[in-house]
């Protein structure tokens, strides 16, 4: 195996490693089965719209937990992990268990994966769901002006791209659209995801990277934006939060980095669904909820 550094001081094979967070957590598998599980009790539990289009393709598709309390409610919109090239909406419909009961109304959101879509037109649907949210809000008791934006991992990245959006270019949308954020183990420097192992399946190319890594783009929203990462995760996943936080704060941000102990890549959700652990409490804090 070739010792050549490739990105920084890692060579391939260290670079590659730094990037799985599969292997890393030999456990994974089960807790998405737990949190697809947990899903189906959401939805067992909770009023519920399933695969309502947002736009053209059978991969814009999205889930909503109406409100269930009285009177104009925020709205939690959430982006899937998977690394843009797996996982469904269905396998986060368990956060609806913590933020309906808060308050909120929830949304969990489908989109193309790569490598059947590029990266550009994944960023797209995403900000068109928002968009829908923006105008269809009042129909399940949200607040079109309460709109936030959260996403595990790839879902981060996708979060961060939204915060990074100038809203104003579209029409009937207001420039701040986006009223607060949290990414979960988000991917916000693309240029060691496109020379590691799993570029062989996104088939990035670097203009896409430019275009879409949210550390080369500048914050175009005043609201906060909660970085959350586990203390377990690789160095570049802990990297890529605190970066962006501390990038994106020089040029006018709102972030705070929250790097949790005793979190893996994957364990790091359960912070965001106990709605006593401190990342649920921060979210909740940020709608107005706790």
């Amino acid at each position: 195996m070739s010792t050549r550094k490739i990105f920084r001081d890692y060579e391939q094979g260290a670079l590659d490693k730094q990037y799985n967070s599969r292997a890393a957590v030999p456990k994974h598998a089960q807790y998405v089965e737990r949190w697809t599980r947990d899903g189906d009790k959401a939805c067992e539990e909770l009023p519920h719209h399933l695969d309502l289009a947002y736009g053209d393709s059978a991969a814009e598709q999205l889930d909503v937990f109406p409100a269930t309390a009285s009177g104009p409610a925020p709205v939690l919109v959430f982006f899937h992990g998977g690394y843009w090239m797996s996982r469904d909406k269905r396998n986060f419909q368990f956060l609806a268990r913590t933020f309906v009961p808060a308050g909120a109304v929830f949304i969990t959101v489908n989109f193309g994966l790569l490598p059947t879509v590029d990266m550009d037109e994944l960023v797209r649907q995403c900000r068109a769901a928002v968009a829908w949210v923006y105008g269809h809000a009042k129909n399940f008791g949200g607040d079109p002006d309460r709109i936030h934006v959260s996403g595990h991992s790839a879902g981060g990245h996708v979060v961060a791209m939204l915060m990074a959006t100038d809203w104003a270019e579209f029409a009937d949308l207001p420039d701040e659209l986006i009223r607060g954020g949290c990414t979960v183990s988000g991917l916000f420097d693309l240029i060691p995801v496109r020379l590691c192992y799993i570029n062989e399946t996104l088939q990035l190319t670097p203009e896409q990277v430019s275009r879409n890594s949210p550390m080369q783009l500048a914050p175009l929203s005043t609201a906060p934006l909660i970085l959350a990462c586990g203390g377990l995760e690789s160095d570049e996943f802990r990297r890529q939060s605190a970066e962006l936080g501390a990038v994106w704060n020089q040029q006018g941000a709102s972030c705070q980095v929250m790097e949790r102990p005793g979190f893996n890549h994957f364990t790091i959700v359960h912070d965001l669904s106990d709605r006593r652990a401190p990342l649920a409490q921060a979210v909740l804090a940020q709608m107005q909820l706790a």
